[in-house]
């Protein structure tokens, strides 16, 4: 009689859909995504600009917008990648929200 024996495993859970390189855009999505983008983008720009002054009278402003903009061009490419691979995964929700 087949209805004795059951099947003892469960079946396999389909995996979230990834893109290449192990990226997944599940915990940025909507508007947060092209945000975040920009930001990067913005801010590398503004790193670039910054680059191209060769001669300033005063500069500790020019050497505070350069340090605002490399960290904020850093920060934004860490956001994006603990973001869009499986970091966020490996950390946990709890422990991205602190950071």
């Amino acid at each position: 009689d087949g209805n004795v024996y059951n099947e003892t495993t469960e079946p396999e859970a389909r995996r979230a859909r990834r893109l290449p390189l192990g990226c997944t855009l599940r915990h940025l999505r909507g508007w947060r995504l092209p945000v975040k983008v920009f930001q990067t983008i913005f801010s590398i720009v503004a790193v670039v600009c910054e680059e191209l002054v060769e001669e300033c009278i005063t500069c500790s402003g020019l050497y505070f917008f350069e340090f605002i903009s490399c960290s904020a061009f850093l920060l934004s490419l860490l956001i994006l990648y603990v973001y869009c691979t499986d970091l966020y995964e490996s950390l946990g929700e709890a422990k991205v929200q602190k950071l």
